[in-house]
């Protein structure tokens, strides 16, 4: 096996829409990888977790909110040359609290027709184009 061969991080993502249409997103830390950039929320997925699993306990811990209900939205695969993610995106049609930023980052909640005026990570705009019908 070669040594610069990049094992992709699977990532669970939730699109989180409020009753109104709008979007829930956060703007990533300084020391994150692509920081300052704007997201949909989530993490990483740990060994021994699905990708549902891993979602509710990555929004319950950087958003506060209780996920009772997911469906698959999108699979994107993306690298960015330093760092390779696949990121299996879900949209949370059901969660009990209110969203907000836990670890003190910048959040709201954007109406769907905003989102392509955010800066996201380029593994975003696919979903950004997804949600905005193009």
């Amino acid at each position: 096996m070669s040594t610069d061969t990049k094992k992709a991080v699977l990532v669970a993502v939730g699109v989180i829409e409020n009753a109104a249409g709008d979007i829930f997103v956060c703007r990533r830390g300084e020391s994150q990888h692509q920081a300052f950039k704007w997201e949909f929320p989530g993490g990483k997925v740990e060994d021994g977790e699905t990708v549902p699993q891993a979602l509710a306990r990555e929004l319950e811990e950087e958003i506060g909110i209780q996920v009772s209900d997911c469906a698959p939205f999108m699979r994107i695969e993306h690298d960015y040359g330093d760092k390779q993610v696949t990121l299996d995106i879900r949209k949370v049609t059901a969660f009990t609290g209110e969203p907000h930023g836990r670890e003190g980052q910048p959040s709201r909640w954007v109406p769907v027709s905003e989102l392509s005026g955010y800066d996201f990570p380029a593994a975003n705009s696919p979903i950004v184009a997804k949600l905005q019908g193009e």
